[in-house]
């Protein structure tokens, strides 16, 4: 269904819900999906069991993720935030699938300036930029035609207290039990601003033999240490690496250089919502987990594929530097609206 088409009513809310009457836009961002709720002036009074309920994909609408859509200067809490970035006119409000907030997610927000431009509340050409406001800070997309590149700030090392492994010189700092695979791995930790546990497989049969559909707490990956807020987990499998100019235009890089693009293949697990089709900050964090491993002469740009498609990802020189920019770039559609009662 095209963003214009007829809203349609879905009669799966209870008679309470602040949602019921109110039009959601729900679209993906590399089959990462999520519902909208363009709320400009932040009437609606949501809560964790409001979210919860219409993105559960049984009884409710389904979706990943689910975004407010709402001015800066209009959201309680961020007074702060909006005198220091007036630029960012728009937040996005986020929310996993579980109703729990979450810093910010590098695929809804590709697909929130989507739907600001769609729906006239932005006006963007080709090569225009737009800053959005996010718990994790102020993030700038980038519109290239059907893709939208995003400035997700640098990357930052966790750090978890009581370490099992020594990152500054092995790499790794915490062991991960995973379902389907045989004993521990090795995994690092990295904010993204979202926390996230990477762990590299030796080939793509172990990244298939995982087990992440369907589990529940007493078969849930097993951390140690345990991530204090929860994590993402992002299972890799590195593939190589490419040199065109192809994959430079993928990962938001000059489309005439001809750079070397390092090739992965990932799964991830979302906290608050389990296996998904793609993951745009654990996209970043993979990218950022490799060039690490890999040291000095690894490529600065990866190509990341995952279920749902695939992403680019430019992490540069040194991803962990203050003032370094980690670019995640991919496409977003709008896949229809509809109208709850």
């Amino acid at each position: 269904m095209s963003l214009g088409a007829t809203p349609f009513r879905l009669c799966t809310m209870t008679e309470q819900t602040p949602l019921a009457g109110r039009t959601l836009i729900k679209g993906h961002a590399t089959e990462n999906d999520f519902l909208l709720l363009v709320d400009p002036d932040c009437q609606v009074a949501l809560s964790a069991g409001d979210v919860a309920e219409v993105c559960d994909r049984h009884a409710g609408v389904g979706a990943d993720g689910f975004v407010r859509v709402v001015r800066t200067c209009a959201l309680p809490g961020v007074h702060r935030f909006h005198e220091a970035v007036p630029e960012a006119e728009w937040f996005m409000d986020y929310y996993n699938a579980d109703g729990s907030l979450a810093q910010m997610c590098g695929n809804a927000i590709r697909l929130m300036a989507e739907v600001l431009v769609c729906e006239g509340l932005v006006t963007l050409d080709d090569g225009d930029s737009v800053t959005i406001g996010t718990r994790g800070g102020a993030r700038t997309l980038t519109r290239a035609g059907q893709l939208w590149t995003v400035d997700m700030g640098p990357a930052r090392l966790i750090r978890p207290e009581h370490a099992l492994g020594e990152v500054d010189d092995e790499g790794w700092d915490t062991a991960v039990t995973v379902p389907g695979l045989e004993g521990p791995r090795a995994a690092l930790s990295i904010a993204m601003p979202n926390p996230h546990t990477v762990v590299a497989l030796s080939e793509e049969a172990e990244l298939d033999a995982a087990l992440f559909a369907g589990l529940t707490d007493s078969d849930a990956p097993v951390y140690e240490p345990v991530p204090p807020q929860g994590t993402n987990l992002e299972l890799v499998v590195a593939l190589g690496e490419e040199s065109d100019g192809d994959a430079a235009e993928s990962t938001g890089q000059d489309a005439e250089a001809s750079v070397r693009v390092g090739r992965a293949r990932m799964r991830v697990l979302e906290r608050g919502v389990g296996e998904t089709r793609s993951c745009g900050t654990g996209c970043c964090a993979v990218a950022v987990a490799l060039h690490e491993w890999e040291g000095e002469d690894a490529p600065t740009d990866y190509l990341i594929d995952v279920l749902g498609g695939q992403v680019g990802v430019h992490v540069g020189a040194d991803p962990w530097a203050p003032d370094a920019t980690v670019l995640l770039t991919g496409p977003a559609t709008i896949t229809g609206r509809l109208t709850l009662v």
